[in-house]
């Protein structure tokens, strides 16, 4: 079997998080077609993967990591979602929606295309903006007002945001063996994780 990719266009050029919530309200009403067999995504699964691979992480980081996902998986089946239970990217973010040559937006990177509850793809634009400072305040208002749903106004949203930001550290752990750079990045992180303060110094990666 073989598989064709188009080229978006020539350079890398990002779109708007405004582009990315239009695209997102166009794909989450979306019904999945039977023949697609779409996997359903778990994000507790997920971040237990990402757990096992951290062979170069210390095991104080490592056992700090594991307790802190416990905690979280108890306080992620207490959750009460809104949304509808259907079809989502699965990394939606700013980093995977690209201008097309002739203009629109598209979104890219489908591997985590899967089955969930639709809020995992509105966590990580809320998180980049609430705790990172990587999206305005004002791009933030233009998300919420074009998806038409905030939500950071949902009870679970903290422990979704828990839940997500630690699957980034974790994935970030992965890759310390790399580079010095990266290193001292989850270092950091750890660290957050730990006092709860130093979010605004995280380095999108």
């Amino acid at each position: 079997m073989a598989t064709f990719w188009e080229s978006v266009q020539e350079r890398e050029e990002y779109a708007t998080v405004g582009e990315l919530a239009d695209l997102l309200r166009r794909l989450h009403w979306l019904e999945e077609p039977e023949s697609l067999g779409l996997p359903y995504f778990d994000p507790m699964a997920k971040l237990s993967a990402s757990l096992h691979g951290l062979g170069a992480v210390s095991e104080e980081d490592r056992s700090f990591l594991e307790e802190r996902a416990a905690k979280l998986a108890r306080d992620y089946d207490r959750l009460d979602f809104v949304l509808p239970f259907g079809v989502i990217h699965g990394d939606a973010s700013i980093g995977n929606i690209l201008r097309h040559r002739d203009g629109h937006a598209v979104l890219i990177d489908l591997d985590g295309f899967a089955l969930a509850l639709r809020e995992w793809d509105l966590i990580q634009t809320a998180l980049f903006y609430d705790r990172y400072g990587w999206h305005t305040e004002a791009e933030y208002a233009e998300f919420v007002h074009r998806y038409g749903f905030d939500l950071m106004n949902w009870p679970g949203y903290e422990t979704l945001a828990d839940l997500r930001e630690l699957m980034m550290v974790a994935w970030l752990g992965q890759q310390v063996g790399v580079s010095e750079r990266t290193a001292a990045e989850f270092a950091w992180r750890v660290r957050s994780l730990r006092t709860g303060e130093g979010r605004e110094d995280w380095n999108p990666s």
